[in-house]
């Protein structure tokens, strides 16, 4: 049995009383935690008296469940504290201090792991941590202000009463420990009476613990002893962790903060032995049944795995995602040390695989689910997987039931949750709690058929509340020792009202108020209009802090805060009982008290919430009928928590407290058995019948239960055992709760939704097979039922129809509609309709492969298909029997990674002249691509499917060009800057072979030699450096051109004066250039000179003899070439080839050297080749800065250009 952890916390330095927070009581179930903590040690904040809890163990299970975030979230409330706490697991968590889980967890009820993400887990057995506290927000650790002690007067006469009852105590106090806020405690379990005690001094300035005290009792906490010097006196301890196969067995964490060790002990913390870790352990996972086996998760994303209780540690696996790991279960997996987890991918994807425990290779992973799943939504329970897929924006969930494969969870039709959790996966079957797209607050509870596939609507608009930590509350409590009995709060016009269910939701009731209140006087309350209204959870509750508490001990006995009237209200709380199971209801205070359970449910205890120091308790030995009040210690204490004995036979528990706020951790151990006189016997037992307001038959089964008389007082003892007598009922309608695609109507019949096709319920069935078909209705999941109308309701056995196939599906294993070039792609085939085994399929991929089956059933595993190009195919499926055929397809886009782009521009541009903007991709093909062009000052890109646009610039200056390329998920961008001017000339230039040896050919190389070549320039030709511009282009041999611009204040703007001024530097320029004054050093050792360009033209005429056709033919044509050269120079816009070289070459013939007149077309000196520019068209239209797509396909090489500087 796993043992009983607890923290409890407290602040005496501060002038803050404690927050009364007395957890869940240790001892009554197994595998329990919880935490008692000091919630007033940050000042300036006022206690509410509506979360002045007195948390108790409540053995029941009440469901909760995470809700930040899409996806499935695993989760399952103990206790009476529903929901689950957003980072580490309950059960072996260890969060930081910011992540802390301040709720309290049913000492009976089982552990359950936090979600992140996505699917609400149910409980987990596997022991763990012995609590935890950590920082908290503010607005939750402020509380109360310890008062210092004043007694009422009731106080005052109790204590001048000498002979008042009294209870055997002893009380012992922690001394040195005064300054220390927090705490954790851990009783070994049954048949042990040692408790551990760590205290801790929280510094919530420094996030951290500083001090740490270690305290071992062996007699049941009488007495302590500090074990400091067996740990190190140094040593700062920061959490206690048990084995829950072996309670002898402890784990000590340091604080990483100081070292990073953890110490072990086999003696139930006698003696410990220290370890070294080089890793920061952030949570543990016991295995459920090997008790030195160990999963630890790392701060760094890694899993580690220890089968010698943490000796020494193996690394498991790297990106493991938070709280998504677990262990194998016996009778489903394989073997006994698989371990299933998820691993991050991505952001957006993770994989869900299986791994040995001793060898985690590649090669001894399993992938259960092929394909991706949602990040976070993992979720192993039980015989169940739970997995999400999201597929065009909307989550798809998946289930395995029995480790078989998995299947598209099938919710109604149109329910289309917003999330969903899996609350419990108890008899053989889900409890889902779904948001739907309708719903804000409330979430509907649907219930599904034992595959966990079909779900049907259980419970709409149950009340949800935020937690502590952020994880979102859903009030459901399961009854313990009554099967398929729960309590949840449902919102009706905008009323929270209680039900309560006997056969698992088929039916829900309100609660009948009792007829009268403690004082006897009578209770006027009918119903529907006014019933009794529970808290069913304990944290994080908008209408305060109600308790609830059950038993497997003692069924039928439920006690609950709560208040009477049209709904459930914050005022005038008070706390009920029933015995019957509530069918009638009791007032046992008028205030709100924590009640617990003694001696198997045999009395009950119950202390009273107050800030104010208390020293009396009450006991009822009659199911809270009457009352006793009796003193626990002699000074009032201020209660900070209650730790009770391992086992619901518990008969000793201890009080934490403080006698004031500057006091030390005082220990009251309370001993019950001297209230007892005698032990029970058969005279002292009367039998109780379970029933629905006079109904026998719940569940299909009436039920006799041996139970305890009122009136007996004795002790029941461990030897105590619950008995049950059942004879099985006759089958009624009630038995039954509608199937999957069905609704309930007002008359109480089951009929088809409005969507659905019962026929479709034999999609799988194969020829001269059967299938059972459906009547609407189906039996309730472990109801036991027999004959009766079982033979109307139950689905009946039919041949399978001979159908045409209907319904076809195509889809990828990832659900996506892109796939990446040269990998494998899963093509999956669903058929709604037709008998699979004898339809054919045919898949077409569209790239002039294809495939065909004989029949569907064959390709469960889906059809693999690699493509070897990059584009858009057309991927067709046809299946077809003797019936007929139907064909779906899907448009599936392969694509390649972009790796690189290039944006071709000019250098410098004429003012008003078109200009060619080309973007290059690299690779050339990478599928469907999306260009975001941003030119100019425009504040709107313009957007083209075409990598090419046409801009005109209107003013002079430099203009910015920014092209962004989208493929697929990437988005790369490049940048220019563009020159405009009304004037200028440019020449292109060429270097000494040197300098080709150390041109590595990138950009940021021929920028800077841009810059060099430019100073060598001016420095040779004394050119004003605002006249000059230089780059160097791409490729090799090296090559560079420079521009020279007018100078406006010389030439007056005047074209005629910029012309001959441009041509007067040209001519400096080139001159300096052929006299080779123009160099540069581009390394020691590495002159470079810098040339003019020469162009060499053909020889026009051929003057030998016998060449003279020859020549003629020459002649001729240089002149056709002449007139095409002139044609294309006109009407070049209307050529494509032009326009793909112009684009190439950056567009520096026909955009930047236009001659004035055709004469001057053909260079025919080296004085020729700098061109003079004139103004280019007279009557060219001058148009404001745009641009417009290009008027050809452009093609570009598979070559990479480089960048033009």
């Amino acid at each position: 049995m796993p043992a009983m952890q607890r923290e409890v916390s407290s602040c005496p330095k501060w002038h803050r009383a404690l927050w009364l927070w007395l957890l869940l009581l240790a001892g009554l179930f197994p595998a329990a935690e919880a935490d008692i903590t000091c919630r007033s040690c940050q000042p300036g904040r006022k206690w509410r008296g509506q979360e002045l809890l007195l948390r108790l163990d409540t053995g029941g299970r009440e469901r909760g469940v995470r809700g930040d975030g899409d996806g499935i979230r695993p989760c399952e409330a103990a206790g009476s504290a529903a929901g689950c706490a957003r980072a580490p697991r309950a059960e072996n968590a260890r969060p930081s201090p910011e992540r802390s889980n301040p709720r309290a967890s049913g000492a009976g009820a089982t552990q359950n792991r936090s979600a992140d993400t996505k699917v609400s887990r149910g409980r987990r057995d596997s022991g763990g941590r012995a609590g935890v506290r950590g920082r908290e927000p503010a607005e939750r650790r402020a509380r109360a202000p310890r008062s210092e002690p004043r007694w009422s007067a009731e106080e005052r006469r109790a204590a001048a009463a000498k002979d008042e009852p009294k209870v055997n105590s002893s009380t012992f106090a922690l001394s040195g420990d005064s300054s220390h806020n927090q705490a954790m405690v851990h009783w070994s379990g049954q048949n042990s009476s040692v408790i551990l005690m760590l205290t801790k001094l929280f510094d919530f300035n420094l996030n951290s613990v500083t001090e740490s005290s270690l305290w071992r009792s062996t007699d049941y906490g009488a007495t302590y002893q500090k074990l400091n010097d067996k740990v190190g006196t140094k040593t700062i301890l920061s959490y206690l962790y048990v084995s829950p196969n072996n309670k002898r067995k402890i784990m000590l964490l340091t604080d990483p903060e100081v070292e990073s060790s953890l110490l072990i002990s086999t003696d139930e913390g006698a003696t410990y032995q220290k370890y070294r870790l080089n890793f920061y352990i952030l949570s543990l996972l016991f295995h459920p049944e090997q008790e030195d086996w160990i999963l630890a998760y790392s701060h760094d994303q890694k899993l580690y795995s220890s089968v010698e209780f943490g000796r020494r540690w193996q690394l498991v696996h790297e990106r493991v995602a938070p709280n998504r790991f677990y262990w194998s279960k016996m009778g489903l997996d394989k073997e006994p040390g698989l371990i299933h987890l998820e691993t991050s991918i991505s952001e957006a994807q993770a994989l869900y695989v299986t791994c040995k425990l001793q060898n985690c290779t590649d090669a001894n992973k399993g992938k259960p689910f092929p394909g991706y799943i949602d990040p976070n939504s993992l979720v192993v329970q039980d015989e169940y997987v739970f997995v999400q897929v999201s597929t065009s924006g909307r989550p798809v969930y998946y289930v395995s039931a029995k480790r078989d494969v998995f299947t598209p969870m099938k919710l109604p039709k149109y329910t289309l949750p917003k999330e969903l959790h899996v609350i419990s996966t108890d008899e053989n079957r889900v409890v889902a709690a779904v948001q739907e797209w309708n719903q804000n607050e409330t979430y509907n509870l649907y219930v599904s058929d034992t595959s966990g596939v079909y779900y049907t609507l259980a419970l709409g608009s149950v009340v949800s509340s935020m937690g502590l930590e952020g994880n979102v509350m859903v009030d459901l409590y399961e009854v313990a020792g009554i099967k398929g009995m729960f309590l949840a709060n449902k919102k009706t016009d905008n009323q929270v009202k209680t039900h309560i269910t006997y056969n698992r939701g088929r039916d829900w009731r309100l609660l009948q108020a009792p007829s009268k209140d403690l004082r006897g006087n009578g209770i006027h309350c009918a119903l529907p209009y006014c019933s009794l209204h529970l808290h069913l959870h304990v944290s994080a509750n908008p209408y305060t802090s109600g308790n609830i508490a059950s038993r497997e001990s003692a069924p039928g006995i439920i006690v609950a805060s709560g208040s009477i009237g049209s709904e459930l209200t914050t005022n005038n709380v008070s706390v009920f009982i029933t015995s019957d199971a509530g069918n009638t209801w009791r007032q046992i205070f008028d205030e709100e008290y924590a009640v617990l359970y003694l001696d198997q449910g045999g009395a009950l205890v119950a202390i009273r919430h107050t800030p104010l120091p208390i020293r009396h308790l009450w006991l009822s030995f009659d199911e809270g009928r009457q009352w006793n009040k009796y003193s626990f210690t002699s000074t009032p204490l201020f209660v900070d928590g209650v730790l009770g004995e391992p086992g619901e036979e518990t008969l000793i528990m201890t009080i934490f407290g403080h006698v004031s706020h500057r006091s030390e951790w005082q220990l009251v151990k309370i001993d019950f058995r001297s209230i007892f006189n005698r032990r029970c016997t058969e005279a002292d037992y009367q039998t109780w019948h379970l029933h629905d307001q006079g109904e026998p038959c719940l569940m299909g089964v009436k039920r006799i239960y041996r139970k305890l008389k009122p009136t007996s007082r004795c002790v029941m003892g461990k030897a105590y055992s619950v008995t049950m007598t059942s004879g099985a009922c006759d089958c009624t309608e009630a038995d039954f709760e509608c199937d999957y695609g069905y609704e309930r109507r007002t008359d109480g019949k089951c009929s088809p939704a409005f969507w659905f096709h019962p026929s479709s319920m034999s999609r799988s069935c194969t020829t001269g097979m059967t299938f059972l078909n459906s009547t609407g209705y189906r039996k309730v999941v472990s109801n036991n039922c027999t004959a009766g109308v079982s033979s109307e309701y139950t689905a009946r056995r039919l041949q399978c129809p001979v159908l045409a196939p209907r319904g076809l599906q195509l889809v990828t294993s990832e659900g996506a509609l892109t796939a990446t070039l040269g990998a494998n792609v899963t093509f999956l085939v669903f058929l709604e309709e037709g008998d699979g085994a004898r339809t054919s399929v045919t898949v077409d991929f569209g790239d002039g492969h294809a495939v065909t089956y004989s029949n569907v059933s064959s390709i469960e595993d889906g059809i693999k298909h690699i493509y070897k190009a990059v584009g858009i195919y057309r991927v067709t499926a046809t299946v077809e029997n003797s019936l007929g055929s139907e064909t779906s397809a899907l448009y599936l886009h392969v694509t390649c990674q972009l790796e690189y782009i290039h944006l071709s521009a000019p250098f410098v541009a004429v003012r008003n002249k078109e200009v060619n903007l080309t973007a290059v991709l690299w690779p050339s093909q990478v599928g469907t691509v999306t260009y975001i062009w941003w030119i100019g000052n425009n504040t709107e890109p313009v957007i083209t499917l075409e990598g090419s646009v046409a801009c005109t610039f209107s003013r002079e200056g430099t203009n910015s060009v920014t092209v962004q390329v989208s493929a697929g998920s990437s988005i790369l961008q490049d940048k220019k800057s563009i020159a405009v001017h009304e004037y200028f000339r440019s020449h292109l230039l060429a270097f000494s072979s040197n300098l080709d040896e150390h041109n590595p050919d990138i950009a940021e190389w021929r920028l800077d030699v841009s810059r060099v070549i430019k100073n060598a320039l001016i420095q040779a030709t004394g050119v004003r450096e605002d006249q000059l511009l230089v780059t160097v282009l791409p490729g090799l041999p090296t090559a560079a051109e420079f521009f020279l611009l007018p100078d406006k204040l010389a030439t007056e703007g005047k074209p005629e004066k910029s012309s001959a001024h441009l041509d007067q530097l040209s001519e400096v320029l080139l001159s300096a250039l052929n006299q080779n004054f123009v160099q540069f050093t581009l390394r020691p050792g590495v002159q470079v000179t810098v040339y003019a360009a020469h162009l060499s033209a053909a020889p026009l005429v051929d003057t030998s003899e016998n060449h003279s056709g020859s020549a003629m033919l020459m002649l001729l044509s240089v002149v056709v070439v002449g007139l095409a050269v002139f044609v294309i120079y006109k009407f070049k816009r209307k050529i494509p080839g032009l326009n793909v070289y112009a684009q190439m070459q950056n567009e520096k013939e026909q955009e930047m050297m236009s001659p004035v007149d055709p004469s001057e077309a053909t260079p025919s000196s080296q004085q020729d080749l700098v061109t003079s520019l004139e103004i280019l068209d007279t009557e060219f239209n001058p148009r404001p800065i745009g641009c417009m797509k290009p008027h050809v396909h452009v093609k570009f090489s598979t070559e990479l250009p480089t960048f033009i500087v």
